[in-house]
């Protein structure tokens, strides 16, 4: 008996032990780390095992959920006692940076936020294998100097920002790879397929996405990083497998909102990494490449938030499990995945050694932010006559936490104007949304406001234009002076409409879009005018929207209307009768019916995989309404009879690149199809029957030959670039393209396609030699963008061609191009 309990108490005790000891990835999973890549499950597994072991120093929060329905998780890390005041640390943090006022002072003594972001790029896989170590080492409690760091810091990691990539790529991966990796770059382990694992389920970069916040995840992760506005942030990356790692300080040019002490911590940041490489003997580079310009990275975004914010880099794309180097060596899955653990460490610590310093400088950034110490306009309004073009710009405002109201010109005020480029008396429109810059996140607001972005080196890594008024299409005075009272922006109420002979809904912006989407889903019929009318005393312009009791069921449609206005704000207004006072009559062939389109986009190898899902996702998240993904390589298999209109987004087709494919795009179009071109897909036609002519460049290098030097031929490739610049479009209002615009457009170039002007065909919209406005664009591109066509509709048979040299979504964020793309699918041709 003796014995059996002394057996039971050693049982007890060796259960207690074991209980106690932390499994390491490796043990947990059933194989060493860096020999296979693990599954988003299993990653996500082993961070709620740590938490349920480690609860009094970890916290595990799942923030949202992919388009795939893969969970969406952080981890908090610290001290035990920090972790037990967690929601204390975070309200502190937010009084230090004057989002939360309250009655209670913010404590200087407070803990910096070190928040981590792996994986989101998902075929740059090997970050997420480094998260689980490094929760692993910071929650296994038996180094002196972790333990000392967690004191001082919360670590917050997330270990995949991009879950539905990720699995894409390792999912393939580990279905095709030899057991254990092929250094072979020619095996297909290392030929990955489109559209590839990088973007997300609807093919978007989602570091991009940052600032917009268009794709589920960015929305759901930028909510909460803006309940923290952490200190210090570092967005792991992985490169070409040749490259040696990469750390901060960034490279130029640095955004001049960027404060020269971010600027200088960086450097603090990347010696102490120095410090770890160098005894390892491992290769590294800082200040070339990748930038901090462009707001919408998970480097410069965090920054323009009051963050010291990272990307870092490790050579890997391409890799699998394991390659050889142009330098002959062995690039292994293990060697990167230490890499990034070591650079996450060192991170780290160098945040705790100077924690108090990160703090106080973080509450002068954004003391420096209200006081509108670096503010160069001190108020921006943003003024229209349509209160739906307002909608969109309230949701991104309000995403990014920046408090806006509305104001009422009471005294005469001047302020520089967008739309004119000039210094003028301001004129508000019927809605008028205010934004002050004396506020938490008055660098973020004068960021993406401005109007010019300065550069100091134009070797950019992205687009160098963005600005608020010319993406939304909304006109916008910067005030630099005037006191103004800001007031709480009130919605318009909508009134509920009641049986009738019919019913007006207006058409000026992509939410009325949405709306006609929405009826036509429903099999709703409805009608639109083709040209200005009067009724009961209001003058409409073309583009409205007309529904009529004919031939809809009159309970089903009140009902659904009044569903539909109150969801999108949008208000219907009710008629009477089919008489207008001046204009076409409702039964008049002006008034032309709108046929439910069938619609489809090509996709697969060839086309732009983030071009595709910009369109993908621009029907099936925001109009809901259906389209049909194509694979082009089954080209000649497909029946295109089913459809109505047809989109193919950027690409070089390669695959229907032949005569007897255009000629069935002819086809399809002779016989009622659209075609609808975008970017470089408009080259397959160059040339045609169509009249289609990409213009020529007629400039003369040959006139001056100069001696170039070879260290600078970077710099010699930039009169031929134009990483992305705003360009003014001159448009034909009266083409059904334009239904709903104001009197101005604004593109986004990133090429330098311009076409020769149609002789059988609209001309919709072209560039004159005042076009350009904002962004990089090299002097012999600037010289070419003049006087030609950039939007383009041909009448072929019984169809329509249309053409856009531009993309007019581009990465869902162009919102006033929205509306250019769903008019050429649904108004053109009616």
């Amino acid at each position: 008996m003796k014995k059996l309990l002394l057996l039971l108490n050693l049982l007890i005790l060796f259960g207690i032990v074991q209980a106690q000891t932390l499994l390491s990835p490796s043990e947990y999973l059933g194989y060493n780390i860096g020999d296979r890549f693990t599954p988003h499950y299993k990653i996500n597994e082993y961070c709620h095992y740590l938490f349920q072991q480690k609860q009094q120093s970890c916290v595990l929060y799942k923030y949202g959920s992919t388009s795939e329905h893969r969970d969406l998780i952080l981890l908090y890390v610290s001290a035990a006692d920090n972790i037990g005041n967690l929601e204390k640390i975070r309200r502190n943090n937010l009084r230090l940076a004057g989002v939360l006022k309250d009655d209670t002072a913010a404590s200087k003594t407070a803990p910096a936020i070190v928040w981590l972001s792996f994986n989101v790029h998902g075929n740059e896989p090997a970050s997420s294998e480094a998260a689980m170590m490094l929760l692993y080492h910071l929650l296994k409690g038996d180094n002196a100097k972790m333990n000392n760091w967690l004191q001082h810091t919360i670590v917050v990691i997330d270990p995949c920002l991009n879950p539905d990539g990720r699995d894409r790529y390792v999912n393939w991966y580990n279905s095709v790879s030899n057991r254990n990796g092929n250094i072979s770059h020619q095996t297909r382990e290392h030929q990955e397929p489109w559209p590839g694992g990088r973007s997300n389920h609807y093919n978007f970069d989602l570091n991009r996405d940052w600032a917009w916040q268009t794709q589920k995840e960015s929305i759901s992760r930028l909510k909460i990083y803006n309940e923290w506005l952490p200190q210090i942030h570092v967005d792991y990356h992985e490169q070409g497998y040749n490259s040696p790692y990469y750390f901060a300080p960034a490279a130029e040019p640095f955004h001049e909102a960027i404060t020269p002490w971010q600027r200088s911590f960086q450097t603090v940041i990347g010696k102490n990494h120095t410090k770890y490489f160098d005894a390892s003997n491992w290769l590294y580079f800082t200040k070339e490449t990748f930038d901090l310009f462009y707001p919408s990275y998970g480097d410069t975004y965090p920054t323009f938030n009051g963050s010291v914010g990272m990307t870092y880099e490790q050579a890997g794309i391409g890799a699998g499990l394991k390659t050889t180097t142009e330098s002959g060596d062995t690039l292994t899955l293990w060697d990167r995945i230490y890499h990034h653990y070591t650079t996450a460490v060192s991170t780290i610590e160098i945040a705790a050694m100077n924690y108090a310093e990160i703090v106080a400088q973080y509450q002068q950034y954004f003391s420096d932010n209200i006081s509108g110490k670096n503010a160069i306009y001190k108020t921006y309004l943003l003024t229209t006559n349509s209160s739906e073009k307002l909608l969109p710009v309230m949701e991104l405002l309000k995403k990014n936490g920046i408090v806006y109201g509305t104001a009422t010109k009471t005294t005469p005020l001047k302020g520089h104007r967008y739309f004119t480029d000039k210094d003028e008396d301001v004129q508000l429109g019927k809605y008028t949304l205010a934004v002050s810059a004396q506020q938490s996140k008055g660098t973020l607001i004068r960021v993406l406001f401005e109007e010019q972005s300065i550069l100091k080196d134009s070797n950019t890594y992205d687009i160098t234009a963005w600005s608020l008024p010319f993406m939304f299409g909304v006109d916008c005075y910067a005030i630099k002076t005037g006191a103004i009272n800001i007031q709480p922006y009130k919605m318009d109420k909508i009134t509920e409409v009641k049986p009738s002979y019919g019913y007006l809904i207006p058409y000026n912006s992509f939410t009325s879009a949405r709306m006609l989407a929405a009826l036509l889903n429903h099999h709703i019929k409805v009608r639109t005018a083709s040209k200005p009318f009067n009724c009961n005393g209001i003058s409409y312009p073309e583009g409205t929207l007309i529904v009529l009791k004919s031939g809809n069921k009159e309970e089903d449609l009140v009902k659904l209307l009044n569903t539909l206005a109150a969801e999108l704000n949008v208000q219907p207004v009710e008629v009477s009768s089919g008489f207008v006072e001046k204009g076409s009559d409702f039964g008049s062939s002006d008034v032309r019916y709108i046929k439910e389109p069938k619609v489809a986009l090509f996709t697969g190898e060839n086309v732009s995989a983030t071009a595709a899902g910009e369109i993908w996702n621009l029907f099936e998240e925001q109009l809901n309404y259906p389209i049909d993904l194509l694979n082009v390589n089954d080209f000649n298999r497909l029946d295109l009879k089913q459809y109505t209109a047809i989109i193919m987004p950027d690409g070089s087709y390669k695959s229907i690149n032949d005569k007897t494919s255009t000629e069935r795009l002819k086809d399809f179009v002779k016989f009622g199809g659209k075609l609808i071109l975008l970017e470089n897909a408009v080259s397959l036609f160059n040339n045609s029957d169509w009249g289609i002519k990409l213009r020529e460049d007629k400039s003369d290098d040959k006139a001056e030959i100069t001696v170039k030097k070879y260290a600078e031929r970077d710099k010699d490739a930039l009169p031929y670039s134009i990483p992305g610049a705003i360009f003014k479009l001159q448009t034909d209002k009266t083409h059904p393209i334009w239904f709903g615009y104001d009197a101005n457009y604004y593109s986004l170039k990133q090429n330098s396609n311009v076409y020769d002007l149609l002789k059988d065909g609209w001309n919709v919209a072209t560039l004159n030699n005042d076009s350009y406005i904002s962004g990089f664009c090299g002097t012999k591109i600037k010289n070419r963008l003049k006087d030609g066509l950039l939007i383009g509709n041909i009448e072929s048979g019984d169809g329509q061609v249309i053409f856009m040299a531009d993309d007019p979504v581009f990465r869902m964020f162009w919102e006033n191009g929205k509306l250019l793309l769903f008019n050429a699918v649904f108004m053109v041709g009616q």
